[in-house]
């Protein structure tokens, strides 16, 4: 059994946050969770609140909490907003802020 969670449209480039999807894809919740709480990466209490959730969601479904790891990290990227910036003669320079959304899917050792 799996149990999954998503943020979307998070406000952080998916670049950003597939370094911390990376660190804890197949690893234990605990660790994963130490891992991401000593990380200092903006995108590491985004992706732990993701994970949070979904150790949750297992909870309500009286999994065993200590046989619970990473089964899938994934960054996906959603829409981006597009600004301008203005600049010099009259010229205007675009800006791309991106966004993303995060999936978290925890599951039971076997």
């Amino acid at each position: 059994m799996a149990w999954n969670a998503v943020h979307k449209f998070a406000r952080i480039s998916p670049r950003k946050v597939r370094l911390m999807a990376d660190l804890i894809r197949g690893r234990n919740v605990q660790d994963a969770l130490n891992i991401l709480k000593f990380t200092p990466n903006r995108a590491a209490p985004m992706v732990s609140k993701v994970l949070t959730s979904a150790v949750a969601s297992a909870n309500e479904a009286e999994a065993t909490m200590d046989s619970l790891y990473v089964q899938v990290a994934r960054v996906d990227e959603g829409p981006t907003m597009k600004r301008f910036r203005p600049k010099d003669r009259g010229r205007a320079h675009s800006i791309l802020k991106r966004t993303s959304h995060i999936h978290v899917t925890v599951e039971q050792n076997k």
